[in-house]
């Protein structure tokens, strides 16, 4: 089964709207490509300015976060419906800095999962090991107790549709980056957790992204990976090297 890349830019806490509007008129011309779905998922001040902007491009617009209630006294949250009703696609779900900062567990993630489906996004669901768990040896133990607990209860036609990034907490914004050997060997144990959960059709259905600092010097050695299908992309989602990722 060929599965469409995915390549999706998380701009974090990053670009004001004006900032964003321009970026993204910068950008359009560099990421032109049928054969990739390209999503930038950015800050909720930026969501309605970056979806006017991009507007009859290729381009589709994720959230980098939602609250799992559709309305309510959750002051300064944001629901499902609102993101649907704004342009939204995509939404990051699992994210390490929102699992550490913001302590969300995976309980909880199972719940994003679940109300994402339900309002029409698509997920996108990381999971990813420390520096510390990797050296220990447990790296998939970590990552299919993860995956295992957010995917709780999910059909298998929700999960064909859903993409998981796999993000070494280790390689995140430090400039440090998995061989492509070590991301393959991860995407691999996590396209046959998924067989192994649900069925093969499933797990060659569901696409998988790198998301440990890819750039455009190392995204044609990561994707020519036979189970990365992507890349899940910070600091150089927020220039024009983004464009090179994108059509590597």
């Amino acid at each position: 089964m060929a599965r469409k890349r995915i390549i999706a830019g998380n701009w974090k806490m990053n670009m004001t709207p004006s900032e964003a509007v321009k970026l993204v008129e910068e950008l359009k011309p560099l990421v032109v490509n049928d054969d990739v779905d390209v999503v930038y998922c950015v800050p909720a001040i930026d969501i309605v300015p970056v979806v006017e902007a991009v507007k009859d491009t290729n381009v589709q617009v994720g959230a980098e976060n939602f609250y799992i209630e559709d309305k309510g006294a959750y002051t300064g949250e944001i629901s499902a419906p609102m993101l649907v009703d704004a342009g939204v696609k995509y939404v990051i779900i699992g994210h390490s800095e929102r699992r550490e900062y913001f302590k969300e567990d995976d309980a909880f993630l199972n719940k994003k999962v679940k109300k994402a489906i339900a309002s029409g996004l698509t997920p996108i669901l990381c999971c990813g090991e420390t520096l510390e768990q990797r050296e220990m040896g447990v790296t998939m133990d970590w990552i299919r107790l993860q995956i295992k607990s957010d995917l709780a209860g999910v059909a298998a036609d929700d999960v064909k549709n859903l993409v998981i990034a796999y993000e070494p907490i280790w390689a995140i914004g430090t400039g440090k980056t998995a061989t492509s050997d070590q991301a393959e060997e991860v995407c691999k144990g996590i396209r046959e957790l998924i067989a192994e959960v649900y069925d093969t059709d499933t797990a060659e259905a569901v696409r998988i992204q790198y998301g440990g600092s890819m750039n455009a010097g190392n995204a044609k050695e990561l994707l020519a990976k036979p189970n990365i299908d992507g890349g899940l992309i910070g600091g150089a989602s927020l220039k024009a090297e983004f464009g090179q990722v994108v059509n590597a």
